[in-house]
């Protein structure tokens, strides 16, 4: 059975840094390119950032560009987002999904994703 958790999220004021994580199994990490989705309150599933499978390649939304840095580390299995900077429009519940599973046109998430909250 796939399963994504993720974690690391929290409050954090204006200009400042999260780390999220995504700890994988049932599925051979390593094979999959991976996203990182998001869903702000009242809005659809974003997509925000791609991550080949061996993490030398990465692609942004405009909306984080410069912010966030994705990266995976394939022998723990896990997936990272670094953002800082963070501004109160990146207020979301934030997923990680395979890209095979959840096109960057039309993400799908199936796991419980991990809240932030960029407020004073």
């Amino acid at each position: 059975e796939v399963q994504l958790v993720e974690s690391g999220g929290g409050l954090v004021q204006p200009g400042g840094s999260l780390r999220l994580s995504c700890s994988a199994s049932g599925f051979t990490f390593s094979d999959y390119v991976m996203h990182w989705v998001r869903q702000a309150p009242g809005k659809g599933l974003e997509w925000v950032s791609e991550i080949s499978t061996v993490g030398d390649r990465s692609q942004y939304a405009e909306s984080v560009k410069g912010r966030f840095t994705v990266s995976r580390d394939n022998f723990k299995n896990t997936l990272y987002l670094q953002m800082n900077d963070l501004k109160s429009e990146d207020t979301a519940v934030y997923y990680c999904v395979r890209a095979r599973d959840s096109p960057r046109t039309r993400p799908k998430v199936a796991s419980q994703g991990t809240q932030v909250t960029v407020s004073a």
